[in-house]
């Protein structure tokens, strides 16, 4: 088996590694070295193109590091010291890195033994190929290969005996915290919440609420221990994404200081402005990588999507959610699921999958079917959560988040129900959303589904419940969480 050491990172940088679960088979024992002498303190960053490098950028500025970017093959081979991060598709990148004759380079340059670092994708591009949707062939410097089955792990026999590792027993659930931002009736741009969608006050003003300033609370976010950040922006650039300046701001400033994964979601769609210009999905998106987002989240256009995958059975390859997660990977996209409970009182009266409830409806009705919305929950759609989840994984999505409409600003717990029939349902992580409002409604998702991570908002926007106290209680519960 490969074993590779990853040894002298010495007082490198505190950037945020991202990695989706893959298995490393091969054989031969490789060291990766990378050393940081004060004397010198130039980084040369690799940037080819995709992802959020931003982050990568904030933490090495944070250390007072000098950057010197690559611009042509020959600024590889003079490195003192190279930083490769990369996001995306195994495939996409090894194409760029061919046609640049960055890839020479770098064979070149990691095979004289120089200080380097490899970040997610530009540590899997070492190995000979992956079979993420391949076989695709990488730069054969590390005698291995990946796959890209998730339930693969790297065993500790894999590793070299001088490198003993603490693993967890469990993989660590995670505790998110989400903003919902948009613009108030003054035009500045705000934290709300929702009481089952409408952010609105029931006065006569109809103000939207108002929470306080995202970059602010984003901060104070990570302080207090969030493992993620997601940004909602619930109204804005609806029908111009690339001309809202100020959301793209509040994500380059949060990722100055907030280092933890940033996801962001909120019209990511392809789009014709008012001059007649058309703008990919993709354009959008990577406007929102550049800014700082490490992932995107999908709504109504994945679900646009699913429905005509599963009318025809046919991957087009055209619709965002297949674009994006080509060329930044499955792990940095999320599809966001907005279902409302249809109460029934028989599995045979619709066609979609139902689940028995555990409570039973408002006329005593035991089942349900969770039917999906888009354009914020305002129109419904022929498609059910289940159905929904099964083909946005078949599309490319990396991750679920699962709201619930009629759970949300009710502080009542999540949909256990629903969050149960999701998680089960699909082979990549669920986020459970909509609905907390004690640190127990945590501690209960965790244990009664298998979800990987838990999101709130309302309650942590009102210091009700600080996030360390969540963190807390699950520890004491006996759930594995990052203290």
């Amino acid at each position: 088996m490969e074993a590779v050491n990853i040894t002298s990172l010495g007082s490198m940088l505190p950037i945020k590694l991202f990695m989706a679960p893959q298995s490393i088979s091969g054989q031969k024992s490789h060291n990766i070295r990378c050393a940081s002498n004060r004397e010198d303190n130039v980084v040369t960053l690799l940037d080819y193109g995709a992802g959020n490098v931003r982050s990568v950028r904030n933490a090495i500025r944070l250390l007072n590091f000098n950057i010197q970017d690559v611009k042509k093959p020959e600024d590889i081979l003079e490195a003192k010291r190279l930083v490769f991060p990369g996001v995306g598709a195994f495939a996409a990148a090894m194409d760029i890195l061919n046609k640049t004759g960055m890839a020479e380079a770098l064979r070149e340059y990691i095979k004289n033994d120089r200080p380097f670092l490899g970040i997610c994708l530009g540590l899997q591009l070492l190995f000979e190929y992956s079979e993420e949707n391949g076989p695709d062939v990488g730069l054969d410097i590390l005698k291995g290969f990946l796959t890209g089955n998730r339930s693969d792990s790297v065993k500790s026999s894999d590793l070299a005996e001088n490198q003993p590792l603490k693993h967890a027993s469990t993989l660590a659930k995670r505790v998110i915290a989400c903003l919902d931002v948009r613009a108030n009736n003054k035009g500045d741009l705000v934290v709300t919440k929702g009481d089952q969608y409408d952010v609105r006050e029931h006065s006569e003003e109809r103000e939207v609420r108002n929470l306080g300033k995202p970059v602010e609370l984003a901060g104070q976010y990570y302080k207090d221990g969030a493992d993620e950040v997601t940004f909602l922006n619930i109204t804005g650039f609806r029908d111009f994404p690339l001309g809202d300046l100020p959301m793209l701001e509040v994500l380059r400033r949060t990722s100055e200081n907030v280092f933890v994964p940033l996801t962001i979601g909120g019209g990511i769609r392809d789009f014709t402005d008012k001059d007649g210009r058309y703008y990919s999905s993709l354009e959008v998106a990577s406007e929102y990588f550049r800014s700082g987002a490490d992932k995107i989240s999908i709504g109504s256009d994945a679900v646009y999507a699913a429905e005509e995958y599963i009318k025809t059975g046919v991957k087009m390859g055209t619709t965002s959610l297949e674009q994006i997660s080509y060329v930044y990977g499955n792990q940095a996209v999320v599809v966001s699921i907005d279902p409302r409970r249809v109460y029934l009182n028989s599995p045979k009266d619709v066609p979609f999958k139902t689940v028995e409830l555990t409570h039973p409806g408002p006329k005593g009705e035991k089942y349900a079917w969770y039917q999906c919305t888009v354009n914020g929950g305002r129109e419904g759609r022929p498609i059910g959560a289940y159905e929904l989840a099964k083909a946005v994984e078949d599309l490319g999505a990396g991750e679920i988040l699962l709201n619930c409409i009629d759970c949300d600003g009710q502080g009542q717990g999540f949909d256990i129900d629903l969050v149960k029939l999701i998680s089960e349902a699909v082979n990549i992580p669920v986020i459970a959303s909509s609905g907390a409002g004690a640190v127990e409604h945590f501690s209960a998702v965790f244990k009664q589904t298998s979800t990987s991570a838990a999101l709130a908002a309302g309650i942590f926007h009102r210091r009700e419940v600080p996030i360390m106290a969540v963190k807390e209680h699950l520890r004491i519960q006996g759930t594995e969480v990052r203290i």
